[in-house]
């Protein structure tokens, strides 16, 4: 059997700096997104439910990226 190689996963390094108010905003769109799409889902309408997955990881990532912004904040006063 190949023996895996045990690599270290890093961060990534932020494309874009976003404020609280745009990550606040854009988890309001996202959220919005997946009403849609589960709405969708549910009249039969919706091609690809993997959607519904995505849309729930990326709402998670970006509470996550609040989270973390506003723990920041509070450590900085």
């Amino acid at each position: 059997m190949a023996e895996k190689k045990a690599t270290k996963k890093t961060a990534k390094p932020a494309k874009e700096v976003k404020t609280l108010e745009q990550l606040r905003t854009e988890v309001a769109a996202k959220r919005q997104d997946l009403v849609d799409a589960t709405r969708g889902h549910r009249a039969g309408e919706l091609q690809n439910p993997q959607v519904l997955k995505a849309t729930r990881k990326e709402i998670a990532r970006l509470l996550t990226a609040i989270n973390a912004a506003e723990a920041n904040e509070e450590g900085d006063k």
